[in-house]
């Protein structure tokens, strides 16, 4: 991946034109694309439902770019294999899903025994502290900026704190980890949490309902 400076952008297929999805993902990356996002929806944990591991196996064949799968699922450690097989690069699940610190820890070693980089993530109203005591086991940290579940919606500025947190508290304890912020993201808010000190920014409606996505793309950089 490139530097903490730089800012990396991970467009959501979300909203894609799922018509013509190789067409999408392929621009997408065309245009500057550093990650192409999944957004896995169980219809359990968030109350929507998206796809499973055949879209992400088939998106994996379309672009050379890493793919970065969220798992918004029930019992993300039944599903970790199915999704690295597909050809997830970063797999991110849900801290609040599980019951505590050891099962998170467990979770994100079924991940990275396969090769593939483990992400935890919380939703707006759930704390940090859920997996706080295992940053120096994950690779990436994934703070919502809005609930998950539905694309769209508006940026919840008051997460920036839990960015804020997060990296004083990898600086401080000498950890390398990328934070990762999804939901609401376009260029001004891009600036906000890249000033919280986010790398990793997700977009999905910015990027997919612009004519111009090299353009949209450059703007979340910044």
């Amino acid at each position: 991946m490139k530097t903490k400076t730089e800012i990396i952008v991970a467009p959501s297929i979300l909203s894609a034109d799922f018509r013509f999805l190789e067409r999408e993902v392929k621009a997408a990356q065309d245009a500057g694309a550093d990650l192409i996002h999944c957004d896995v929806m169980d219809g359990r944990f968030v109350p929507n439902i998206s796809f499973g591991p055949m879209v992400v196996a088939a998106v994996k064949k379309c672009v050379s770019v890493p793919l970065d799968v969220h798992l918004m699922i029930v019992d993300p450690a039944k599903y970790v294999d199915a999704f690295c097989d597909a050809g997830a690069d970063i797999l991110t699940f849900h801290a609040e899903a599980l019951d505590g610190s050891e099962d998170v820890r467990a979770v994100a070693a079924k991940i990275k025994a396969r090769g593939v980089k483990a992400g935890v993530s919380v939703n707006p109203d759930k704390p940090i502290s859920l997996f706080t005591e295992v940053l120096p086991d994950i690779d990436m940290a994934l703070v919502m900026s809005v609930y998950a579940g539905f694309g769209g919606q508006k940026f919840i500025p008051d997460v920036m704190d839990k960015v804020r947190a997060l990296r004083k508290l990898s600086t401080d304890k000498g950890i390398d980890i990328d934070i990762e912020v999804d939901g609401g993201i376009n260029e001004e808010t891009a600036k906000v949490c890249a000033d919280a000190g986010a790398n990793i920014l997700v977009a999905g409606n910015y990027v997919f309902g612009g004519s111009d996505y090299a353009d949209r793309i450059q703007r979340i950089r910044g």
